[in-house]
């Protein structure tokens, strides 16, 4: 399968016709550069999820799409469970609830200007970061599976934020019918020093300024600014989240002949929703959504102190948090009626809009907060949720520039060195914990992120808000 595939539905919209086991159509959110660039591989995921039990509407992918594990990472699909719809662990991924969360603060671009690399090396001592690296927090036996249950509500009652933080976080910070009991032993060890660690590859901690305000309304109803300086918190649920995957995979590809599935692919393993394995795997991934809530909120913690030592009348108030490896029961519209469906976002992020009940009051006018990631020495951007996108993506947008090269491809290509100079040319302040993974995340490894925003803004996936740029950068 490859491009001429596709049938061309509008300038940023393509279809893929149902064909052998597709029980649905695939949809492809690109402009033509984007869809004739993509790795062939994401049509055929694509097209393999859309032959999964209990699919509907239409298997889809986003403007940053590229190939992932069993789902295309920028992939969307909505399951029934009264239609014998399953959940598939490689559609949410191995980094469950990896997110971004925004904050705003009352600093002005020129106030940090002399303070840059000063604060930059004091998130880098003062945040834990790199791969395996351990926090400070130590956590066992009732402590962590209270963490597992309680998220970031967890990390508040610790002392770990601010109440008013969780108005500001996708489910109030906290993912009901988590169920520790479901997480395996091995992936509790895994957790036990990670609660407030960065983590190594794409995440990041990164000081931002507000360069750009293209909706007045939304801005205010956010908090933004032009020259105002924004922290952007990038990571997920660590070794936790990785090990809840392995092991309901191997769980899932083991019972697949029980429930029936004839998989076109393994990567593609799953259980009915209906089934107590899938009933299981639900519960600990919401565990897992715990386990990076909790994760962002200390991380949000170790910031504030950074900053205040170096600006005592500094407020760093949350703006939101949103993450885009998840499976989530919401409910859409399918064919003109509403329906109670399983939403897997893998490298997507929900984009619900003005008015929806989920939504705080503050929102509720302009739409959700969507956070678009670009890569290390691009523009990022903050977005709104869109109306429209109920009707054409099951309320979902893009997460970030989304990858063009492999890490591999990327390391024989791009000299850390060399991409840390030129950073530093451009007055971007990077701290990283390695050289390996600067080359892996040059901004060049990523596709452009302001073609990606303009193919979301177009397709009515979200609408533009504010475009940020990087100033200091810390990396695992």
């Amino acid at each position: 399968m490859n491009f001429s595939s596709l049938e061309r539905l509008g300038p940023y919209e393509w279809l893929l016709p149902k064909r052998g086991r597709m029980r649905v159509p695939g949809r492809l959110f690109a402009s033509l550069d984007l869809a004739v660039g993509l790795d062939e591989l994401v049509y055929k995921q694509l097209e393999n999820v859309a032959g999964l039990p209990g699919i509907v509407g239409q298997a889809l992918a986003m403007p940053d799409a590229h190939s992932g594990y069993g789902f295309p990472i920028g992939g969307v699909a909505a399951f029934d469970p009264d239609q014998g719809g399953v959940v598939c662990a490689g559609g949410v991924g191995f980094d469950i609830a990896c997110g971004v969360r925004a904050l705003t603060t009352n600093l002005d671009v020129s106030e940090l200007a002399s303070l840059k690399t000063q604060l930059a090396d004091l998130l880098y001592q003062r945040v834990p970061a790199g791969l395996g690296e351990p926090g400070t927090l130590r956590l066992k036996g009732k402590d962590l599976e209270a963490m597992l249950a309680g998220g970031a509500v967890w990390a508040v009652k610790k002392g770990f934020g601010e109440k008013a933080d969780l108005a500001r976080i996708e489910e109030g910070g906290q993912a009901a019918g988590a169920d520790p009991d479901k997480v395996s032993d091995h992936a509790k060890e895994r957790a036990r020093d990670q609660t407030g660690t960065l983590g190594s590859g794409n995440h990041y901690l990164e000081i931002q300024v507000v360069t750009d305000i293209f909706d007045a309304k939304a801005a205010d109803a956010y908090g933004l600014r032009a020259g105002q300086i924004l922290l952007a918190i990038h990571c997920g649920s660590r070794g936790l989240g990785h090990q809840v995957a392995t092991d309901y995979v191997e769980r899932m590809l083991k019972h697949a002949p029980k429930f029936g599935l004839d998989l076109p692919d393994k990567e593609l393993a799953c259980a009915p929703l209906a089934s107590q394995l899938g009933k299981d795997y639900l519960a600990a991934m919401r565990a897992g959504i715990n386990c990076a809530l909790a994760n962002r909120q200390v991380l949000t913690h170790l910031a504030r102190q950074a900053f205040a030592e170096l600006f005592p009348q500094v407020t760093l108030s949350l703006l939101y948090d949103v993450a885009h490896n998840t499976c989530k029961a919401e409910q859409h519209f399918v064919n003109g009626q509403k329906r109670l469906v399983y939403v897997h976002r893998k490298g997507a992020t929900r984009s619900f809009g003005p008015g929806h009940p989920e939504l705080a009051g503050e929102f509720r006018g302009v739409g959700q907060p969507v956070l678009v990631g670009g890569s290390m020495g691009t523009s990022s951007y903050i977005l709104a949720g869109t109306d429209a996108a109920e009707g054409v993506s099951f309320s979902s947008a893009c997460h970030g520039a989304g990858r063009n090269l492999s890490r591999k491809a990327a390391q024989k290509r791009f000299a850390a060195k060399e991409v840390l100079e030129s950073l530093e040319r451009r007055g971007i302040v990077v701290r990283a914990h390695g050289y390996k993974g600067v080359a892996e995340e040059a901004p060049g490894a990523y596709k452009d992120i302001e073609a990606v925003v303009d193919c979301a803004a177009q397709a009515s996936l979200a609408s533009k808000v504010a475009r940020v740029a990087p100033l200091a950068c810390i990396k695992g």
